[in-house]
C-alpha cells in the first residue's frame, strides 16, 4: 500500500521527525494539532475559538487527502482545563453534529505551551 505523508512546513516536522498525517490505504491519522493562537481571532483564553480554528485546518489536510470530516471515526481531545467543555462540545459539534464519530475528552496537565487549551487527534477510513 502506498504510504503519503502531508506536511505543513512547521520546523517542528523534521525537529521532532513527524508529519500532520499520514494515508496508508483507507486509513488516516491526524498528529495532535492545537490552534494558531493570533490573539484576534484566536485568543489563549477561547477554547471554543481554538477548538474551531483546529478543526478548519484539519478539515483542509482532510482535503489535501482526497477526503472529509465525512470519514472522520474518531477524535481525542486533550485539554488544559476540563470546564472548557462546553466551549470545545459547541465547536466540535459546529463539524461533527451529523457525523458522530466516537470521541475521548481528557484533561492533561500541560500543552506544549501555555496559549494552548486544547489539541485534537483524529482519525479517518476512506469509505468511498
Amino acid at each position: 500500500m502506498e504510504r503519503k505523508n502531508i506536511l505543513t512546513g512547521s520546523p517542528w516536522e523534521d525537529k521532532m521527525g513527524y508529519c500532520r498525517a499520514v494515508r496508508i490505504g483507507n486509513i488516516i491519522e491526524v498528529s495532535g494539532t492545537v490552534a494558531i493562537v493570533d490573539g484576534e481571532k484566536v485568543k489563549a483564553d477561547d477554547a471554543y475559538a481554538q477548538t474551531l480554528n483546529i478543526l478548519e485546518r484539519v478539515e483542509k489536510v482532510l482535503e489535501d487527502l482526497n477526503t472529509s470530516m465525512k470519514d472522520v471515526i474518531r477524535t481525542r481531545i486533550f485539554t488544559t482545563d476540563i470546564n472548557s467543555f462546553e466551549a470545545v462540545a459547541e465547536a466540535h459539534s459546529a463539524f461533527f453534529k451529523d457525523i458522530k464519530p466516537t470521541t475521548g475528552f481528557y484533561e492533561i496537565s500541560k500543552l506544549v505551551a501555555p496559549e494552548y487549551l486544547v489539541e485534537i487527534e483524529f482519525t479517518a477510513v476512506v469509505t468511498e
